[in-house]
């Protein structure tokens, strides 16, 4: 039998395919671009606890502006106009002033030299070797001073040549300039010695010897050499707690351009389901088909972004993000275009959008998916906003600053993407007609749990790679799950509406707590203490869900007010308490009693 390709899914198909490839590149390393600008994890769980609540504001707003004016169109392209500017804008951020170097000078008998140490030393050491050759810099050095110092500065560096010398005794700072032969490094360890030539330095004005006839004095300095490069291999990597980065408008803009970004994401994001769940009607079952398309485009582009991202840093301490910022510009380009052929109009209206999604709160089964998409959420958020922070503390210890840890993060969204999400959305509609919703809610919990705890016992971060197939599970299934079963339960003519507030229940509730307590778990235990945590409080949630279903099961007839009311315009299931809800039909076929609602068993 010949295939038949229905062309009125292609252009969804398309903007699922290119929305996520121009996000991937930007999203998965916004945390740890935040963390090179220099901010603490407390002040990125910070942000990120504030943004899925502006989402969580914007989706139900947008969405019920789409359904109530019909608008579903313009705002689902002009949200992807505003996230692909306000990304793209994000390059110009500039990052917090690199402080001077710190530095030890060392004076002995007979030899000088200034210390640095770093984590990154081998790698420095070799950087700054290959970038100044046999050059000697002029560098001017401030140091700690004691009364100790100043009478061997003034007796053996200017042999007592300024009449003022030994009142400098009180002084606490000591100023002079020196030179250092970048290709005469000296390494021990983690530290670098950088040696001076012949001792020669100069202190007021005069060209001294350097010579220090005790064993030696050492005294911790900052260094400027008026060059770039030297202070960006040099410097510490400054860490901005929050009360400090409310002060900086450098934190404020980069913080606004994501709140701009995160709104235009959460408006495609909801209206382009709505859309989708419109044209399909009564083929629900073939979203995870259309949406697979999206785990297709980011899997490819967050792998590319990984290594162009790596391949531009060659030698540099901090990543160079500049290819991925065009990226995403470009790509939401051709999405705007593909979206623009998209052809749906809204076939059901609902009188009072508010009310008809209101009433979902009275059921016990709908309150217990709102709940379960919460503790979803709790551990996405992990996932999302700290995992390759956590991965980068792990590769610390094995490849330094010239390793591919980008491109580690780019294989790990890869295989979470073909190895886990594109499979599983390819078969979740035959996974939901099989086990059922409910079921499928259980097995994503239990998913968590165990990736979490595998998480907790990595030491090698290259190991994370079989972790990722489990995605397909916990994000693949669950939003599969998540959307379907928001689309059957909602109410005629509030498909967007519906949409938008589950995700905001997700992202606004789960995942901004998520944020929160993942962002203050990092800074007060460690990282893998974290996964472990969440991993442990997976499994309970897993048990309790599992028993609240059972029971729920066992009184499918009861909620609060006696019966099994959903605002919703499907017929009534008839399947096994286990078993998926079938599609939506246009009339309210089971309305027994006369409410508007039909009696149907959510499980």
């Amino acid at each position: 039998m010949k295939a038949t390709i229905d062309k009125e899914l292609l252009p969804m198909k398309a903007h699922y395919f290119l929305f996520n490839a121009g996000t991937a590149p930007v999203v998965p390393f916004m945390p740890t671009l935040a963390g090179q600008l220099g901010y603490s994890p407390a002040v990125v769980g910070t942000m990120y606890t504030i943004l899925p609540i502006i989402g969580m504001l914007a989706k139900p707003l947008f969405g019920y502006i789409a359904d109530r004016y019909h608008r579903h169109r313009p705002l689902f392209l002009g949200g992807q106009v505003l996230t692909g500017i306000a990304f793209f804008l994000i390059m110009f951020v500039p990052g917090m002033e690199k402080p001077l170097p710190k530095v030890e000078f060392h004076c002995h008998q007979g030899v000088s030299d200034v210390k640095f140490c770093s984590e990154y030393g081998e790698c420095v050491q070799g950087n700054l070797e290959r970038y100044y050759g046999n050059r000697t810099l002029e560098c001017l050095l401030n140091c700690e001073a004691q009364p100790f110092m100043w009478d061997i500065v003034c007796q053996d560096w200017l042999k007592n040549n300024t009449d003022n010398c030994a009142a400098n005794r009180t002084n606490t700072q000591m100023e002079f300039g020196t030179s250092i032969n970048m290709q005469k490094i000296e390494k021990e360890n983690s530290c670098m010695f950088f040696m001076v030539p012949h001792d020669q330095g100069q202190i007021a004005g005069q060209n001294v010897t350097m010579y220090c006839p005790k064993e030696y004095f050492k005294s911790n300095c900052t260094m400027d050499c008026n060059e770039d490069y030297l202070k960006e291999q040099l410097a510490e990597n400054a860490v901005i707690n929050t009360s400090s980065a409310m002060a900086m408008p450098q934190f404020w803009l980069f913080f606004g351009l994501l709140i701009l970004s995160w709104i235009g994401m959460a408006v495609v994001v909801s209206i382009g389901d709505a859309i989708c769940f419109g044209i399909l009607g009564d083929r629900h079952h073939l979203y995870g088909k259309q949406r697979l398309c999206g785990s297709l485009g980011w899997g490819v582009f967050a792998l590319l972004a990984g290594l162009l991202v790596d391949h531009m840093s060659l030698g540099e301490v901090n990543k160079n993000y500049t290819a991925v910022f065009w990226m995403a510009l470009l790509i939401m380009g051709f999405d705007v275009f593909a979206s623009s052929k998209l052809r749906h109009t809204p076939t059901h209206l609902s009188s009072n959008i508010l009310k008809d999604v209101g009433q979902m709160f009275l059921s016990v089964r709908c309150v217990v998916f709102f709940l379960w998409c919460v503790a979803i959420g709790l551990g996405t958020a992990l996932i999302w906003n700290f995992l390759f922070i956590y991965l980068e503390e792990l590769d610390k210890a094995f490849e330094g600053c010239d390793s591919s840890i980008k491109t580690l993060e780019g294989l790990v969204m890869g295989i979470q993407c073909f190895g886990g999400e594109l499979p599983f959305f390819f078969l979740s509609g035959w996974i939901l007609k099989k086990i059922g919703h409910v079921n499928a809610m259980s097995l994503v919990l239990f998913g968590f749990g165990v990736r979490f705890i595998l998480y907790s016992m990595l030491q090698n971060p290259w190991y994370i790679l079989p972790v990722e197939l489990m995605n397909g599970v916990t994000f693949g299934l669950f939003y599969a799950t998540m959307a379907s079963y928001a689309s059957i339960v909602a109410p005629p003519g509030t498909d967007a509406t519906m949409q938008s507030l589950v995700g905001a229940i997700f992202e606004g509730v789960g995942v901004s707590m998520g944020s929160l307590i993942g962002g203050q778990l990092f800074e007060s235990v460690t990282a893998r203490t974290t996964f472990e945590i969440f991993g442990i409080g997976a499994f309970i949630i897993f048990v309790i869900h599992v028993c609240i279903q059972l029971y729920l099961q066992r009184n499918s007839n009861l909620d609060e007010n006696g019966k099994g009311t959903v605002a919703s315009a499907t017929h009534k299931a008839t399947a096994s308490p286990s078993a998926p809800l079938e599609a939506d039909t246009p009339k309210n076929t089971d309305d027994k009693d006369g409410d508007g609602f039909r009696e149907v068993d959510l499980s």
